[in-house]
């Protein structure tokens, strides 16, 4: 009692202590998924800063075709890994805890050499038909298109890195290469070709990402081997191809409705709209990507011990780690979305002064990412605990709302039909997930009512 008062800045000092600092899983989680979201927001800036620069170098039409194509190469190259990249942190916990290295030793080289030869046949396959569909792409499309084509399987590789790396807990070996080395060396060369003089139109802007995917990839490969080689003894691998995609593909089916409910929205305006007004709705939403980043960063680093709890048999465990994930995945969304619409039009007008007419769209956008923070990572949840062909349904589902509003709503409302499709789809998508979650595992998942640990 005679001890003097802590002061604020103490008592700043002994809660962060307290979250970040401790031993437990709790303060465990905090300190990953804080690494992963601080190599998102380098990121972020990275790209939100290329994005600027691509802008004002390329012009908005240019811009707008280069944003389609490597649209295009996002979602593609996000599913031809065919699970793989998210399902690594369901196969290689378990095959660590029953011992069997061997098999691990398998998926650890396997899974990349077989997701690098998929993806190159699906590209060559994909270039066919940019080739036989080239008189109605038009001819500013099309070259780009072919250099998406060979950016794919190296951004293909790279995702599937990402899963091996992250399920060792090597947050930054994992996301470093493909959010902050990519990103820099997108912006050194198309620094480079504009100080020599060159048109930076799509093409260049193409060429340049394609280079800095396949340079990242390689590096990053280099280094993961470097790492394996010290944390899992040599020996003789097995390969359970068909065990790997039992798990992986309805896991496929989960990331690829997820990915073609985040992308549908650019697509579709694509279709109907002008490539100005699609730079400048991509504008707003890389703006706003902070707030993904969040529930990005914790769903991340909470798989894999969703897998370990569950193979355990701790649902005790488990379910104050569900609840702790929540809880960090909502109100820090929160937050960051508050502080993005209030700087929004300004962070526009760096894009240029015609972006700043997205500033409206922002608002309407936001709904559907706080709403979808407010249970969140379940999708990772239920994926690890073998619930992802009902994961799958709700995602197609979602898509599916969000592919009929976007055809209902962009022709006349444009970049606000968008957002209000998507936001409104994210929301029918949330609904879903929450009850699927308390039906089949008996846990509440929304943030209002969760309590961390």
């Amino acid at each position: 009692m005679d001890s003097p008062p802590a002061t604020p800045l103490a008592a700043l000092k002994a809660r962060l202590a307290a979250l970040f600092g401790g031993s437990n899983e709790a303060s465990l989680t905090n300190r990953l998924a804080g690494t992963i979201f601080l190599i998102r927001v380098v990121s972020a800036g990275l790209a939100y800063g290329a994005q600027i620069l691509l802008a004002r170098w390329m012009g908005a039409s240019d811009y707008g075709i280069y944003v389609y194509v490597w649209t295009w190469v996002l979602l593609l190259g996000s599913m031809l890994d065919f699970g793989i990249s998210a399902s690594a942190q369901k196969i290689i916990p378990e095959y660590r805890a029953r011992g069997e290295l061997d098999r691990l030793r398998g998926f650890l080289s396997g899974s990349r050499w077989g997701t690098l030869a998929a993806s190159s046949l699906v590209s060559l396959l994909l270039a066919a038909v940019v080739w036989a569909l080239s008189p109605l792409v038009g001819d500013a499309t099309v070259v780009p298109l072919y250099l998406g084509c060979l950016t794919l399987p190296a951004f293909v590789v790279a995702n599937t890195q990402d899963g091996i790396a992250r399920s060792h807990d090597w947050m930054r070996l994992g996301l470093m290469p493909q959010f902050i080395i990519r990103q820099a060396l997108i912006i050194g060369f198309t620094a480079g070709l504009f100080v020599l003089g060159f048109d930076l139109g799509a093409v260049a802007a193409m060429a340049a990402s394609c280079a800095a995917v396949w340079i990242a990839m390689l590096g990053q490969m280099i280094a993961l081997n470097r790492r394996l080689a010290g944390h899992v003894p040599a020996g003789p691998r097995a390969y359970d191809i068909r065990g790997w995609l039992a798990t992986s593909l309805p896991i496929l089916l989960v990331e690829s409705f997820y990915l073609l409910l985040s992308y549908t929205d650019v697509l579709v305006l694509q279709q109907f709209s002008t490539p100005e007004e699609v730079g400048i709705y991509y504008a707003v939403v890389k703006t706003l990507a902070l707030v993904s980043f969040i529930h990005y960063a914790m769903s991340a680093s909470t798989a894999h011990r969703f897998t370990e709890y569950s193979v355990a048999g701790d649902n005790v465990r488990l379910a104050a780690y569900v609840r702790h994930a929540i809880v960090w995945t909502f109100w820090p969304s929160l937050a960051a979305t508050l502080a993005l619409l209030a700087l929004g039009k300004p962070l526009l007008w760096l894009f240029g002064p015609q972006f700043t007419a997205g500033y409206g769209i922002m608002f309407v956008a936001a709904i559907g990412l706080m709403v979808r923070a407010a249970i969140g990572p379940v999708e990772r949840l239920l994926n690890m605990l073998g619930h992802q062909h009902v994961c799958a349904l709700a995602y197609a589902l979602a898509f599916a709302v969000n592919l009929a509003l976007c055809l209902i709503l962009v022709p006349r409302f444009g970049g606000y039909g968008a957002a209000a499709a998507t936001s409104a789809a994210l929301t029918f998508e949330t609904v879903l997930l929450f009850w699927i979650v308390r039906k089949r595992l008996g846990l509440h998942v929304l943030a209002f009512g969760a309590k961390a640990r």
